[in-house]
């Protein structure tokens, strides 16, 4: 199959968790400011039996182990049939370094849940690009200790298989309208980092989310403009933007706010937009599946996204 053919094909459905299987913590970025307690005591308390990779005791530079160890470890949790799901402990940055030394192929035979958002974007995209695999784009165990209890559910609800869905009201600059298709996405940083690699996402009838932590507004609309500019933007059925959480600006104001950069870029289509979806680098960080089909409906007053 070609890989552009994916712009149109859900992605493959890894079986969901029951009590007893098995799920693993490993850091593919960043290392760990703390140690996993609460996140192995909520999982544990779901009933399941978690392994800790190699690299939540590594240190290398600002990284969990150099980027041979932690595509190792990564390696190892993919090619262990008994693991049921991966999840990153955290972001940060260095995905990328090591994403390359890693054979994903043995999960198509054996597929499994990959969780975590942010530098994991990196995961998603790669994992559905080139393996059709549906991943979980939601809280990660370094940020247990402050997420809410709602988006700690969400999760649960994801890998165990129960029905998610979301309704919200609706911010005053939201383009109405109704869509459906794949919902793809994840950190706008990531996704311009991707473009044009053998990660890069098929755009076109797709619902796009986004989301980022600690830019700059010209940077935001620098990436933007960038998705735009290669045509990434113009064939999407909706698009659903999260947190954009610790924005910062220069000395000289930039002059528009988050919500205006992107519908300064996006208004001449006509496609759904929705602005505040409880999703990224905020508490209630819920849960969402990349690679599934979804329906959007904004209102005037109201956004509702489910999944079909």
């Amino acid at each position: 199959m070609d890989k552009g053919e994916h712009s149109i094909i859900q992605g493959i459905a890894p079986p969901y968790l029951k009590k007893g299987d098995k799920v693993a913590i490993t850091c593919p970025a960043k290392k760990l400011p703390n140690p996993m307690a609460d996140a192995i005591n909520l999982l544990q308390s779901w009933g399941l039996e978690v392994v800790l990779g190699e690299t939540l005791n590594l240190s290398f530079h600002q990284f969990a182990g150099d980027d041979e160890q932690r595509a190792e470890d990564l390696q190892r949790l993919i090619d262990d049939d008994s693991i049921k799901a991966i999840i990153a402990a955290r972001g940060g940055y260095g995905t990328i370094r090591m994403i390359d030394k890693v054979d994903f192929s043995s999960i198509t035979q054996n597929p499994k849940w990959v969780v975590g958002f942010s530098d994991i974007t990196m995961l998603h995209t790669h994992l559905y690009n080139n393996f059709n695999l549906q991943t979980i784009h939601g809280q990660m165990p370094v940020n247990i200790p402050d997420a809410s209890a709602k988006s700690l559910e969400s999760l649960r609800k994801a890998l165990f298989g129960e029905e998610i869905s979301y309704e919200f009201n609706s911010h005053a600059l939201n383009r109405s309208g109704e869509a459906e298709g794949i919902l793809i996405g994840g950190n706008l940083s990531l996704l311009a980092a991707v473009s044009g690699s053998v990660s890069d996402l098929n755009y076109n009838n797709k619902v796009l989310f986004i989301e980022d932590v600690g830019e700059y507004l010209y940077a935001i609309d620098r990436m933007i403009r960038t998705l735009d500019r290669a045509g990434k933007l113009k064939n999407l059925a909706g698009l659903i933007v999260g947190g954009f959480t610790a924005i910062k600006d220069n000395e000289i104001p930039f002059g528009q706010t988050v919500e205006q950069i992107v519908m300064d870029v996006v208004k001449k289509y006509d496609y759904p937009v929705c602005f505040d979806f409880p999703a990224g680098h905020i508490p209630d960080n819920r849960s969402i599946i990349l690679g599934r089909k979804v329906s959007l409906a904004v209102h005037s007053h109201q956004v509702i996204l489910n999944y079909l």
